[in-house]
């Protein structure tokens, strides 16, 4: 497909990303989704490494510093700085049970969404080209002054994700800018800029995710989630 050689060729090629192990980042991820569950300042200022073949992504300097919390598709952990097992969930799931509560009031489910999060942010666009994802090339999308292309993804069960529908927008240097899903019962836009090249990876320093109208407008406030990474390292 003409549209993801570009996008892959943009990110930094697959050679190059295929010849890579692991990343590391030093990040700060806020936003309503995260302070209306009171977890304000929980993951500002963190580490998180993970693996770019598997999904796996473990965090340090979550609550104030105190804890580590890690990430894997069949079991989030919170531990002690040196290591200690604090508290398991086993299969989690983001269809969280208690609708009455914010989606993320939980600890271990605050975990679980940014290792989600952060994975796929790190991953994409090379994980498009993974044999199990099925895409299609949809219209062209203006975005103010520019004409924005698109795909839409859909990924398999196997593979954790936030949506298992999502549509990603490259700018006319076939960088991703914008994807939409579905999220906690609602329509949205992560929005994505300031790229930065990493070690010949291009990573978008800048996320902002706002909830979406019936019609797709944008509601600008408030800001569901913002991510800024402050540095990262491929290996």
């Amino acid at each position: 497909m003409a549209l993801l050689d570009d996008v892959i060729d943009a990110g930094g090629g697959l050679d190059r990303w295929n010849g890579l192990n692991r990343f590391t980042l030093h990040l700060s991820v806020g936003g309503t989704l995260f302070s209306s569950a009171g977890h304000a300042k929980e993951f500002k200022d963190v580490t998180a490494e993970g693996s770019t073949r598997t999904q796996s992504v473990r965090f340090t300097g979550i609550t104030g510093g105190e804890h580590s919390g890690s990430f894997q598709p069949d079991a989030i952990t919170i531990e002690s700085l040196d290591g200690e097992v604090l508290r398991t969930w086993r299969n989690p799931s983001l269809a969280f049970p208690e609708a009455s509560a914010p989606a993320l009031a939980d600890e271990l489910h605050l975990v679980f969404f940014c290792g989600v999060a952060i994975w796929n942010y790190l991953t994409i666009p090379f994980l498009l080209a993974h044999p199990d994802v099925v895409l299609e090339e949809l219209s062209p999308s203006s975005e103010g002054t520019e004409t924005w292309r698109r795909l839409r993804a859909q990924f398999p069960a196997h593979l954790i994700t936030l949506a298992p529908e999502q549509i990603f927008y490259f700018d006319q240097s076939a960088l991703q800018r914008r994807t939409d899903h579905d999220l906690f019962g609602m329509k949205v836009a992560h929005y994505s800029w300031a790229h930065d090249s990493f070690g010949g990876i291009v990573v978008p320093t800048l996320r902002r995710v706002q909830a979406l109208q019936a019609d797709g407008t944008v509601i600008t406030k408030p800001v569901l989630m913002d991510v800024e990474i402050f540095d990262a390292v491929f290996e």
